[in-house]
C-alpha cells in the first residue's frame, strides 16, 4: 500500500487537501490524523469493514474496543442508546478536549468497533484538523493511536511514519499533538462514573463537575485477565518502548541514588542503559544518555514529553531505561499510568 503524507497547517488548514483526507475515510480507508491528545489511525466508525483495517494496520488485537471521534455533540445521539444528565452535563463543559465517554451503544455501531461489548467510547477532539476532518468526512470516525499496537504513542506525524508507513493511506503532519498522553476514560454506565483510564482530564475536574468517580483497577492491580476491556489500555501491553523500562519511586534524593547506582551496575556489565530525568535533577546524573522529561513542578510537561522521549531512547540504542516517577496528582495520575505500564510495572520503591 501506498502511504500519502499531506502536511497541514493548522492555523490556516487547506480545504482541498482536508477534503481529500475526508474522502479517504468515507471511502472506507485509513487516515492518521493529529489529535490534541496523540496521532489517531481513523476510519469510518459504522463501516465494519473499514474498522477491521485498523485493527490489521496497528497490530491491534481485537478485544481491544476503539474510541469513536465525533465533530458536535449532535452526532452522539445516533451513536448511543441514551445520553445520562451527568455524561451530557460533561459534554457541555468538557468537549471538545481529552475526555472519551462510556455510554450504552445503539445498533448501528458495529460490534467491530465495541469489541462486541454493548458500549461505546465517544469523544470530541480538540483540534483544528481533526475536528475538520471529521465535519468532512461526514462520519463518525473510529481512531485508536496511530501506532503498531504497545509501542509509544505517536506526538508527530514522524513517529506515525516510522510505524504505518505502506500499511495506511494517509498520514496528515499538522504539528505536534499539545497533551501528549491519550484522553481520560469514563464509564458512565456504572454508578459511580468510573475512571478507565487517566488522562489529561483529571480525576479533580470530574468529581467538580458531577460529585464522586471512582479509578477502575487495571490488569495489574486487580482486573480479570480473561475479560474483555471497556476501554483501551486497560488489559493490553502499552506505550513501551523496544527497551525495557524500569521505574524508581520515593524521594527524590533516594530515587536519584538508586538511578545512580543501577546504571553504574548496567555500564559495569556493558549494558547500554538510559536515565529518564526531570528539570529539577538531570544534573545529578553523570552519565551518557540522560534526558530530561520536562518539569517536576509542571507534570504537564512531562505528559507532553513522555511519548516523545520514549521513542529518543530507542532510537539511541539504549537496551534498558531507568525513569524517575514523579507525584501522582492531577495529570501526574496519567503520566505515572503510561509509565507503569511502559515499565510492565517494572517498579523499584526506595
Amino acid at each position: 500500500m501506498k502511504t500519502e503524507i499531506i502536511a497541514l497547517d493548522v492555523n490556516s488548514i487547506d480545504m482541498g487537501k482536508l477534503g481529500y483526507c475526508a474522502e479517504v475515510i468515507k471511502s472506507g480507508g485509513l487516515v492518521a490524523f493529529p489529535t490534541e491528545t496523540v496521532y489517531g489511525l481513523g476510519a469510518n466508525a459504522l463501516d465494519g469493514n473499514a474498522v477491521s483495517g485498523i485493527f490489521e494496520a496497528k497490530g491491534r488485537p481485537g478485544d481491544n474496543p476503539l474510541i469513536v471521534h465525533v465533530a458536535c455533540k449532535d452526532s452522539v445521539n445516533s451513536l448511543v442508546a441514551g445520553i445520562p444528565y451527568k455524561a451530557s452535563l460533561m459534554m457541555d463543559k468538557l468537549w471538545p478536549g481529552p475526555l472519551t465517554i462510556i455510554m450504552e451503544k445503539s445498533g448501528i455501531v458495529p460490534d467491530a468497533v465495541t469489541a462486541g461489548l454493548n458500549t461505546v467510547g465517544v469523544r470530541m477532539p480538540a483540534h483544528p484538523v481533526a475536528l475538520a476532518l471529521i465535519r468532512e468526512a461526514g462520519v463518525p470516525v473510529a481512531a485508536p493511536s496511530a501506532n503498531t499496537s504497545g509501542l509509544p504513542s505517536p506526538t508527530i506525524a514522524r513517529h506515525v511514519i516510522e510505524d504505518l508507513q505502506g500499511k495506511v493511506h494517509v498520514i496528515i503532519d499538522a504539528g505536534s499533538a499539545q497533551v501528549g498522553l491519550e484522553s481520560t476514560v469514563v464509564d458512565m454506565t456504572s454508578v459511580p462514573p468510573a475512571v478507565l483510564r487517566p488522562g489529561g482530564i483529571t480525576l479533580l475536574q470530574l468529581e467538580g463537575l458531577v460529585g464522586p468517580v471512582s479509578i477502575e483497577p487495571s490488569d495489574a492491580d486487580g482486573a480479570k485477565k480473561d475479560s474483555v476491556p471497556k476501554a483501551p489500555g486497560m488489559k493490553y501491553t502499552h506505550y513501551s518502548p523496544r527497551a525495557k523500562v524500569i521505574v524508581v519511586e520515593g524521594e527524590v534524593k533516594h530515587v536519584a541514588f538508586k538511578i545512580k547506582e543501577l546504571a553504574g551496575e548496567y555500564k559495569g556489565r556493558g549494558i547500554k542503559a538510559g536515565i529518564l530525568a526531570t528539570r529539577q535533577t538531570i544534573d545529578m546524573y553523570p552519565f551518557e544518555n540522560v534526558i530530561s522529561m520536562g518539569d517536576r513542578d509542571n507534570p504537564e510537561t512531562i505528559a507532553a514529553r513522555l511519548f516523545k522521549v520514549l521513542r529518543e531512547m530507542d532510537s539511541m540504542g539504549v537496551q534498558v531505561i531507568i525513569s524517575e516517577a514523579i507525584d501522582s496528582a492531577g495529570i501526574g495520575l496519567a503520566v505515572m499510568n503510561r509509565m507503569n505500564k511502559a515499565a510492565g510495572y517494572n517498579i523499584i520503591r526506595v
